[in-house]
């Protein structure tokens, strides 16, 4: 059976696109250097050195567009979490401002390596205003390129940031009274999926609804349990917070560390206790614990619509960092 892959689209009338190839060892980790932007050019190097390091990604899944004098002009990059064969995301995604055939060609040829490699989707952030360590400027014309190429936006998110030090623990809320926590390591699995399971029948947040329409509550809960659990976390760090009044699961935290900075990694309020001020009690948990396990840094996402997680989040004293787009495509 012959599969055409999705990405394919009509050809373009403009110039024609530049080839496309993995980068040679020279190439790595600059890829694509802006002339007079030094910040951009050493983030984007450490950016990529450390992927590498952690097996997130692999200079074969790094791609290049090639300029006529054999220099990078574009760039995209499989990304996939460390111990993981297959990608799942595509960062660092360059081409020039007024070649779409180049951008497409880029977005193409990571799609198909991406295929080959047992990937069903990618996925792609696209982060404003620009930021390290991938300064994605021109964000519009940005989400016009990945529209063009088959990706679909399927979250409008916020990111969050917290600078911590060794003190921060001392300016964070106090716990909650009203809330009993218990880990992971004592409660097991099941307690933590259920919860989930309950709070996802009632989301304010897109990606996971939607996750819910397709898979049900059941299985989406134990699959966004298992894809967190991806992530570094000790098991004492994952808690579930019950309602020391009537002593039922309440809220749900799981801190952990993702290859390259801490995160809030998920938290989430049973719809019976919802409205109580808890999601902001289990941010400042999970803040804690990352703080005394050393982070300098601890970041977060939610969804634009869910006003009570970006409110949680203020609470504990982050700060919207950048508005998130987050899309995916079917391969």
């Amino acid at each position: 059976m012959t599969r055409t892959p999705a990405h394919r689209t009509a050809p373009s009338a403009g110039r024609p696109a530049r080839p496309v190839r993995p980068a040679r060892p020279g190439e790595l980790p600059a890829l694509v250097e802006h002339p007079g932007d030094p910040e951009r050019n050493a983030a984007t190097r450490a950016y990529l050195a450390r992927l590498l390091d952690s097996a997130c990604t692999h200079p074969a899944w790094c791609l290049v567009a090639e300029g006529g004098d054999g220099r990078p002009v574009g760039s995209v990059v499989l990304w996939t979490l460390p111990g993981h064969d297959i990608p799942l995301a595509v960062v660092l995604f360059e081409a020039p401002a007024d070649e779409p055939e180049t951008a497409a060609a880029l977005l193409g040829a990571a799609a198909d390596l991406a295929a080959e490699l047992g990937a069903t989707a990618l996925e792609h952030v696209l982060d404003a205003p620009a930021q390290a360590p991938q300064f994605q400027r021109d964000p519009e014309r940005r989400a016009g390129l990945l529209r063009q190429a088959g990706f679909r936006q399927v979250r409008d998110g916020r990111r969050f940031s917290l600078h911590t030090g060794p003190h921060t623990g001392d300016r964070l809320p106090p716990d909650d009274p009203a809330l009993v926590f218990r880990p992971l390591a004592e409660l097991g699995r099941q307690p933590f999926v259920a919860l989930l399971e309950d709070l996802l029948t009632d989301t304010a947040d897109a990606r996971l609804a939607a996750d819910v329409r397709e898979h049900g509550a059941r299985r989406a809960a134990e699959l966004l349990f298992e894809e967190t659990a991806e992530l570094t976390h000790d098991p004492d760090w994952w808690e579930i917070g019950y309602d020391a009044a009537d002593g039922t699961p309440a809220v749900i935290s799981l801190p952990a560390e993702n290859p390259l900075v801490p995160v809030i990694g998920f938290v989430g309020v049973a719809p019976a206790h919802r409205g109580k001020g808890y999601a902001a009690a289990a941010v400042v948990r999970g803040t804690r614990i990352l703080a005394a396990h050393g982070a300098t840094e601890i970041r977060g996402d939610c969804d634009a619509g869910n006003a009570a997680m970006a409110k949680a989040f203020l609470r504990a004293g982050y700060r919207v960092v950048a508005n998130r787009q987050e899309f995916s495509r079917p391969l």
